[in-house]
């Protein structure tokens, strides 16, 4: 009996995909029998360029540029002569690094050029380097592919690896370092391994629930003397009824993990507002300094700013970095009834994108704040959503601008107003303020990348966490158990799949497709 229950414990835990560190075995065979070349570093003249070779051929092309000199001792940059293999012609003293596989990055034998940056040097040993037997210019993000399929990276280290190498902010590169230093891909083995041994209690009390040999409550005790398991196997075999009921162990880790997912998705907008940035929207009354604010927070002149009422008559947007956060800021046109058709197109416009906004930034005129305009606004949106608080996900800030046109007296600009920030775009008095405003506001929409639990960054990942949430619902071993084990099998899937990429070809060709050549 204790044979066939270890059996069963090893082939719960095989599984029919592991979750991550493994070949894909829908990859391609990538680099069997091909060497692949790039320039690693940015285009252009730099004091230094890296061009990397990896496959097979990796050590015939360093022996052909640097001959007659023998490879360089691992792991370790020496000074080298590079020449033309085919008419022998000097083309740069460089620094040349020799890594065999399996310890490299992407797992193949692979070289490393440091040369001068000039685009006459970097074009000649790359022409060298394709004139060497077996060699061929890299596909954009093969390196890292190849990497993948040798099991050095898991999908999801790899995706943070490309989120590190496109991360615009402060908050983007914490993020993207910790999901490439695998946070993400740990979670999910842990979550993993809770499936396996609730698994492993299913088919353990199906296959020997009826076993005369069993006790009530078996599968919760620990293992047999000296064993290692530890999937609740009994010490002892007595003999007693069958188990009425399956044992609560395994039932109570799958509500607990279904509790961890549904925690984990619905935080899974912040990780996409990190990674893609958070939309703020700029609203207000005409002429209350809607575009010299967006000029202000972008360093630049996005929008065309004018005493006259009703100047932006469309949405204008702009990509930027407020207080370490990605954010797509939209100028809007003046809330009021439009004198034209064009402008109240353009006010139509500004409702409709005020409607798909993460963060409001309302501005009003504090000079001006009697105006019918100004008193339509606040009854209108800042009222509605509450300045400060969230409201369907929505959160607003109230910004006074025009400080500076306030009597140096004036303790308040207006009384009975929400709370709000007061700001001068024209002598700059505020803006610390304000940015230390929109610093938790977006903390609070993007998530704190320095702490916490990793954050779902990528459609993909939500897409497997809701698969495996749905077939935990199906886990019901009061009414089958054999349904029970099914659904574990399938939730263990798709974090198979989240971590370990054991997808389709076309999912792999998307996520890859986002790097560089020579990465």
């Amino acid at each position: 009996m204790w044979r066939g229950l270890c059996t069963l414990v090893a082939r719960a835990a095989r599984g029919p995909h592991r979750p991550c560190r493994r070949r894909s075995s829908e990859s391609p065979a990538l680099g069997s029998g091909t060497t692949i070349f790039a320039l690693s570093s940015g285009q252009g003249r730099c004091g230094v360029a890296v061009i990397r070779a990896s496959g097979p051929a990796s050590s015939l092309a360093l022996r052909s540029l640097t001959a007659p000199r023998a490879l360089p001792p691992a792991r370790r940059a020496c000074l080298r002569l590079l020449s033309d293999p085919r008419s022998g012609e000097p083309l740069d003293r460089a620094l040349v690094l020799w890594f065999p596989g399996p310890r490299s990055f992407t797992g193949e034998d692979c070289v490393e050029l440091h040369v001068h940056g000039g685009p006459a040097v970097v074009s000649g040993v790359l022409q060298a380097l394709g004139s060497v037997p077996g060699l061929r210019p890299a596909q954009a993000g093969e390196f890292t592919r190849r990497a993948f399929a040798r099991g050095k990276l898991s999908l999801t280290e790899v995706e943070g690896l490309a989120d590190l190498i496109h991360a615009e902010t402060e908050a983007q590169r914490r993020q993207a370092l910790r999901q490439l230093d695998g946070e993400l891909g740990q979670l999910c083995r842990g979550w993993t391994e809770t499936l396996t041994k609730a698994l492993a209690h299913v088919e353990a009390y199906i296959d020997f629930g009826e076993d005369d040999n069993l006790e009530e409550g078996v599968l919760e005790q620990g293992g047999p003397p000296g064993w290692k398991g530890g999937w609740g196997l009994p010490p002892t075999a007595l003999t007693r009824p069958p188990p009425p009921a399956f044992p609560s162990t395994a039932d109570r880790d799958v509500r607990a993990l279904e509790a961890a997912l549904r925690a984990h998705l619905r935080d899974a907008r912040r990780g996409q507002r990190l990674r893609s940035g958070a939309h703020v929207v700029v609203t207000g009354p005409p002429n209350a300094g809607k575009s010299s604010l967006v000029n202000l927070l972008t360093r630049k002149p996005v929008s065309i700013v004018s005493p006259e009422p009703g100047t932006t008559r469309d949405v204008l947007e702009t990509p930027v970095d407020l207080a370490g956060f990605p954010a797509l800021l939209s100028d809007t046109a003046g809330l009021r009834d439009g004198v034209g058709p064009v402008e109240q197109e353009g006010v139509r416009r500004a409702r409709e994108r005020l409607e798909q906004a993460d963060l409001i930034l309302a501005v009003l005129d504090s000079s001006d704040l009697a105006s019918p305009a100004t008193c339509s606004f606040l009854d209108t949106v800042v009222a509605r959503l509450g300045a400060g608080n969230p409201n369907g996900g929505q959160r607003l800030l109230l910004v006074l601008n025009k400080c500076d046109l306030l009597p140096p007296e004036a303790a308040s600009p207006g009384p009975g107003l929400p709370p709000h920030l007061l700001l001068s775009c024209l002598t700059r008095e505020g803006l610390d303020g304000l940015l230390g405003a929109l610093q938790k506001e977006l903390a609070t929409l993007c998530g704190d990348p320095s702490t916490g639990p990793p954050l779902l960054t990528r459609a993909r990942h939500q897409h497997h966490l809701q698969g495996c949430l749905d077939a935990l619902g199906h886990f019901a071993p009061a009414r089958d158990l054999a349904l029970a084990a099914e659904a574990l099998r399938v939730a263990r899937r798709h974090l198979a799949l989240l971590a370990g990429g054991g997808g389709t070809e076309e999912v792999l060709d998307i996520i890859f497709r986002d790097f560089c050549v020579g990465k």
